[in-house]
């Protein structure tokens, strides 16, 4: 894999990891994005900001407009990249389930 990115990277802070959860906090600049990345476990995404996601996977790419605080789950296997489409900062908690 190439070192060099397109974008800037997102933040990511562990808040918490036992042997139940493991809690990530995600925090993009505009542009930012995870790299493609696939979901070993799977997991809750609770946005503590409006989310303006481009999510780019297998299928192509697409916008996703996500209200702050409108929590959703991915199953585990779940391959993606996801990329702040807004002008605006955005961060979310990510809550895996082991």
């Amino acid at each position: 894999m190439s070192q060099y990115r397109a974008r800037p990277p997102a933040l990511a802070t562990l808040l918490l990891d036992d042997a139940v959860v493991r809690i990530t906090r995600w925090d993009f600049e505009p542009g930012a994005d995870t790299g493609v990345h696939t979901h070993g476990l799977g997991y809750v995404v609770v946005p503590m900001t409006d989310c303006k996601f481009l999510i780019e996977d297998a299928d192509g790419s697409r916008r996703v407009d996500v209200a702050k605080g409108a929590a959703y789950r991915r199953e585990a296997g779940t391959e993606h990249n996801v990329v702040n489409a807004g002008s605006e900062p955005m961060s979310f908690i990510e809550i895996e389930y082991k």
